[in-house]
């Protein structure tokens, strides 16, 4: 673990290509229920016109990552994805600390996020960081679904924030 880096660096277009396998890698564990994918280059820079991903490298390239889009009064964030041989250390949490930290420092009320039902250890991971369930919304992705599945939507309350400090950071 010494060579990872001790900061994180909001990913680039340049980014996309690396980004996309370090997502889709990470997202291999969901082909028991959806086939494909998870995402691609074109898209994540889609996605960075709407927010930010935010990666933490290593000598070996990205190690970790999370997307973050602010709406009126949340921080969204998702996506988080940790290289498979580097789970376990800590870097997913400490991604969704920084989200959080962000979401303060810009004034969100809360983090929200998305987790599809049959990833019932995700549930639980995140109620250990204090999110809790907020209701469900159907599952809409571009991939196939082999068996019935729906999103579970969490949030956590955050403390107020300042609003101004991180907006050219976060907003598009």
């Amino acid at each position: 673990m010494d060579t990872l880096a001790i900061s994180v660096r909001r990913a680039t277009p340049d980014d996309a290509a690396s980004l996309a396998e370090l997502v889709n890698d990470a997202y291999r564990v969901e082909r028991f229920f959806v086939d494909g994918d998870r995402t691609n280059a074109a898209e994540l820079v889609e996605m960075m016109r709407a927010g930010v991903f935010l990666v933490l490298e290593e000598a070996q390239g990205l190690a970790a990552a999370v997307y973050l889009e602010r709406t009126d009064t949340a921080i969204y964030f998702g996506m988080l994805s940790v290289r498979a041989n580097l789970r376990g250390l800590g870097l997913g949490t400490r991604l969704v600390r920084i989200a959080e930290a962000m979401g303060e420092a810009l004034g969100a009320r809360e983090c929200t996020l998305k987790i599809v039902n049959l990833r019932e250890e995700l549930g639980r991971w995140y109620k250990s960081l204090g999110y809790r369930d907020a209701g469900t919304s159907p599952y809409v992705a571009h991939r196939p679904v082999k068996q019935p599945c729906h999103f579970i939507e969490m949030y956590k309350p955050l403390a107020s924030g300042s609003g101004a400090v991180l907006e050219s950071t976060v907003a598009a």
